[in-house]
């Protein structure tokens, strides 16, 4: 698909130092989450959670820099599916829930694509530590703190294809299930990421009260793989119905 067939970004922005938890976790825990027209994507058989930390920066609406908010953090939790559209199949995202520190940026997400956010106070952190790099998210819920953390120490290269990071990593697409039960679909442009192995990753939160008991199984764990990623320009479209209401 060409930029002109796409049309203008609804939202462009840079997606910077993302930190990857990543969860197995049973299928059928998250088939009732899969919007309709969608089913769990798995890798190898295993269905995965992802918890995702970031920062945006130079953030644009309709090629407008979005007032005092071009520059803030995200945490988001995720999960992975597929769709038949045509002759292929689109590989995409569902996201559980995403936690941002700007009421705008939350209730614009809500209004456009009915996605679950919720604004918290949220902090980042970087370090040097001679050839480590040391990535913090941090967020204020519930009247506590709570973090996500990890350390790369080598550079990022491509993720080779057919491997786990690829999987994790390269989704072009994001489905939403809407207030009526119908699924709408959007594009997320960027160029595939360079990924490097995290280690010493942690998390350290409230699993849940923010999201679920059906969560606790996997979350409570060591996650069974971690990346970094250096993160890119990226622009996210529209979205158009593509599954009724049930």
């Amino acid at each position: 698909m060409t930029d002109s067939s796409r049309g203008q970004p609804f939202l462009t922005a840079e997606w910077c130092d993302l930190v990857m938890l990543n969860y197995p976790i049973e299928r059928e825990l998250l088939e009732p989450l899969a919007p309709a027209g969608t089913m769990v994507d798995t890798y190898r058989g295993v269905a995965y959670v992802s918890l995702v930390g970031f920062l945006f920066q130079r953030t644009k609406v309709l090629g407008i820099p979005v007032l005092f908010h071009q520059s803030f953090e995200e945490v988001n939790l995720r999960f992975y599916v597929r769709r038949f559209a045509g002759d292929e199949w689109r590989r995409g995202v569902v996201f559980i829930k995403e936690i941002v520190p700007a009421f705008l940026v939350s209730n614009t997400a809500r209004f456009f694509y009915n996605e679950n956010y919720i604004t918290c106070a949220m902090r980042h952190r970087t370090e040097n530590q001679g050839e480590t790099r040391m990535l913090e998210y941090t967020w204020e819920y519930g009247g506590e703190w709570h973090r996500m953390s990890a350390q790369a120490a080598t550079p990022a290269k491509p993720a080779l294809a057919g491997s786990l990071e690829e999987f994790i990593s390269d989704h072009q697409w994001g489905y939403t299930r809407q207030r009526d039960g119908s699924t709408l679909e959007y594009e997320v442009v960027h160029p595939k990421w360079d990924v490097v192995q995290a280690q010493s990753p942690q998390l350290k939160c409230d699993i849940v009260g923010l999201y679920g008991s059906r969560f606790s199984p996997a979350l409570l764990g060591q996650p069974s793989s971690a990346f970094v990623i250096p993160g890119s320009a990226v622009s996210v479209y529209r979205g158009n119905v593509v599954a009724p209401a049930g």
